[in-house]
Parts: structure tokens; sequence; C-alpha cells
């Protein structure tokens, strides 16, 4: 931006700068769209630290189906709905020899809490730097993940993708799918 330009925009009220002078970096990250990972399409390696302080990565799922979560922040209403949905559900997922794993942008710290607060027993993994997000496609403008899901098969590929989701029917409809999908393990 030119000097100009800038030191006009600075003599806005100050919400209205930071819009206009976050805009340009907004645009410049946005992700690529997640449509780029069309089913049968390679699904994004990552090595992410859950609230155990344990590092999970894409390669250690090798071999098993995924349900891979994004959710916009821990602790929030939609966001807890949704954890605790597969939280209830998770016995069905086990069933089916499928993992689960939750991924946001916040720390590990905030991790631990909201999984102690609400006894989640699966791992949520902390995607601090936001590549994850990014390479998934589904961090938004003001840098946090969209809620968007990812079935990834054994061979570590996209099974399908659910760009939208309800956070209280989100668990069953994916429960639904991978019946479809998965044979029953054991």
């Amino acid at each position: 931006m030119n000097v100009r330009l800038v030191s006009r925009i600075v003599a806005l009220p100050p919400l209205l700068t930071l819009l206009l002078l976050a805009l340009p970096l907004a645009l410049r990250v946005a992700p690529a769209q997640a449509a780029d990972l069309a089913d049968g399409s390679p699904a994004p390696a990552f090595r992410l630290q859950d609230q155990h302080d344990a590092w999970i990565s894409l390669a250690d799922q090798k071999g098993q189906w995924l349900v891979l979560y994004f959710y916009p922040m821990d602790d929030t209403p939609g966001c807890t709905t949704e954890a605790c949905e597969f939280r209830d559900d998770i016995f069905a997922f086990r069933k089916l020899g499928v993992t689960v794993l939750g991924v946001s942008v916040q720390d590990v710290a905030s991790k631990k809490e909201f999984s102690q607060k609400h006894s989640l027993p699966f791992s949520l993994l902390a995607d601090t730097d936001k590549q994850v997000a990014k390479a998934y496609g589904v961090l938004n403008f003001i840098g946090i993940a969209n809620r968007e899901t990812f079935i990834v098969d054994p061979q570590g590929r996209v099974a399908k993708h659910y760009p939208s989701v309800n956070p209280k029917e989100h668990s069953k409809e994916l429960l639904a799918e991978l019946a479809r999908l998965v044979k029953p393990a054991g």
C-alpha cells in the first residue's frame, strides 16, 4: 500500500481502519478452496500436538479410517455441542474402527481445558500456526477454522468432505456414512 493511502485510512474511525488494513492480508491468506480436496485426493499430511501433549500425525492413522473434524473455537456453544455428540457416540465410531480427531487453532492448554471440562475421549489437535487448516482449505478470513469434516480412508485419501455441518446432527450423519463405507472391526 502506498503511504498516502495508508494515511487516509488511518484517519478513519479505528474499527473501520482495522478492517480496511486487514482486508489485503485476509485476501492474501485466503486458503485454497476445500473443493481442491475432492473425494479420492490425498489428505494433506499433518503432525500436531493434542491435549495430552502427544504428537499425532496423519501417518499414524494409516491403515485405519479417520474422522478429521475442524471446528472454530474450544468451549463455544456449537463446538461444545459437536464435541459432546462425538463423545456420546465414540463407542459406535470405535466399533467401526474409526478414529476421531478434532482440530482448531487454539493452543494445547485450551484443548486440555476443553477436553477435561467435557470428558472428551478423543484427541483434540492444536493447529496454532494454522498450517493444517490452510492445507485443508478450512481457514477463514478471521483466522479460525470453519466447521468442516473430512473422512479419510485407510490409504490416507479423502473419502468424503462435509463443507458445512450441523453440530447437533453431524456425529450421527458421519456414523451413517461410515456404516456404508467401513466394515466393522472385529
